[in-house]
């Protein structure tokens, strides 16, 4: 049996999908797992990952949003 516990999920503004992250946990032991499910209308797309490429992933989408902000500030800065 895997016991999954909800971390969070998200409606995506743009394009209205669903992002659900959750943690997974086997009775047998081993490493819990990240599960991300995105739906878009009627599909699904659901991927499991470890601890260090959950890390790497967040670490790439934390870079990019700051660096939005950065282009931002710059903007108005500008103005």
């Amino acid at each position: 049996m895997t016991t999954i516990t909800p971390l969070a999920k998200l409606t995506i503004p743009l394009g209205g999908q669903v992002i659900e992250l959750q943690q997974l946990d086997h009775d047998a032991g081993g490493m819990s797992l990240l599960r991300t499910r995105i739906r878009e209308g009627s599909r699904f797309t659901v991927f499991e990952i470890d601890p260090q490429s959950a890390r790497l992933w967040g670490e790439a989408l934390l870079h990019w949003a700051q660096t939005q902000a950065d282009a931002t500030d710059s903007d108005e800065d500008s103005t």
